[in-house]
């Protein structure tokens, strides 16, 4: 059994999560008996993700229901345990107590810390302290969809000599992924992770919509609103679209403000058509527009603004198709190829990562 000692509880769910797709039967412990509605949080997160979750709520021995979730998962031939511990902000030198007698009490194969990256130095300090008064095995790196892009990453493996196991990328119970020290490189870069969005893409799409689209296009159909919004729904099963933009060589250093939100716009837009306005989008005429607005509680100018935007991705596809594109496109899909980037730079960074 492995036990995660200390996190987050969505941490907590993320890491189940990412087990079970790795052909674990996780089983989530609520430990921690101080935070208010923390035992709550934890029984949400497994409800939303269908993870069964152990919690004693009468009980405050933290050891005591560990010791009897290990008993449960035993029972119930769950093969991971994963305790979800109070966490700090700051060093407390009763909670470490409380962490070395869980320790002692169940012997976990595994402690991970996990880390804010977003508090600079304090992480560091944390994760030194927990490592000299616990002895952790690894490090959960969160936030890093952040501004830091993973800098904190190098300090805190430089001061505890122990891996980055897992990172957290983004909000979602979807959105963690096992630690690459030459991925993470690239990012701190600005120069992208090409290899984590193709692996996210292979996860997370529809192999079978993917090839109704492509056999559609090989017809000479144009891409229609229906495609368009089974591709948006795909895509936004691979995390946010800001996260997505940080992992494309060349846009980790521009600041563009991406929200989410728009694209939750869009898909309210496209839903509120007739399926004839979207196989045949030439019907939206001011009328149609005025219906749609009000039916997805928009203005006809987010309408018009889409519409525009779609035209423009469709005129695109037509001519990818033909191999038709303008020599300066090309010569901005060329800077895109893995093999050109720059591998002193990155061998080095990912060697102090390791």
């Amino acid at each position: 059994m492995d036990f995660k000692v200390h996190g987050k509880t969505t941490t907590a769910g993320k890491l189940a999560n990412l087990l079970r797709k790795q052909g674990k039967n996780p089983l989530l412990v609520a430990c921690d008996v101080y935070r208010p509605a923390a035992i709550k949080q934890l029984q949400v997160v497994g409800g939303q993700l269908n993870i069964p979750v152990f919690a004693n709520e009468t009980e405050k021995d933290v050891v005591k229901i560990a010791k009897q979730a290990k008993e449960i998962a035993i029972s119930k031939l769950n093969d991971v345990v994963i305790l979800d511990t109070a966490g700090r902000l700051q060093i407390d030198e009763e909670l470490m107590t409380e962490l070395k007698n869980v320790k002692l009490g169940v012997k976990p194969h595994e402690i991970l810390l996990v880390v804010d990256s977003m508090t600079g130095q304090e992480a560091v300090n944390i994760a030194q302290k927990f490592n000299e008064d616990l002895g952790i095995d690894g490090v959960v790196l969160t936030k890093l969809d952040g501004d830091t892009r993973g800098g904190a990453a190098i300090s805190v493996k430089k001061v505890t000599g122990k891996p980055i196991k897992f990172a957290g990328t983004g909000e979602k119970l979807n959105e963690i992924e096992e630690f690459h020290p030459n991925r993470m490189a690239s990012r701190i870069l600005g120069m992208g992770d090409v290899l984590s969005i193709i692996e996210q893409a292979e996860e997370q799409f529809d192999a079978e919509e993917a090839l109704k689209l492509e056999k559609k296009l090989r017809k000479n159909k144009e891409l229609d609103l229906n495609d368009y919004l089974a591709q948006l729904r795909q895509v936004k099963k691979m995390g946010s679209f800001s996260s997505l933009l940080k992992m494309i060589p060349g846009m980790g250093n521009i600041n563009l403000n991406v929200s989410d939100k728009e694209f939750e716009k869009i898909e309210a837009i496209i839903c509120s058509m007739t399926n004839k306005e979207r196989e045949n989008p030439k019907l939206l005429n001011a009328s149609r527009r005025m219906r749609i607005a009000k039916g997805s509680g928009t203005e006809v100018q987010d309408i018009n603004k889409f519409m525009k935007s779609f035209e423009l991705t469709q005129s695109m596809m037509k001519k990818m198709k033909s191999g038709n594109l303008d020599p300066r496109m090309k010569k901005m899909m060329g800077k895109l190829n893995l093999d050109k980037m720059s591998e002193d730079e990155l061998n080095e960074l990912a060697n102090k990562l390791k």
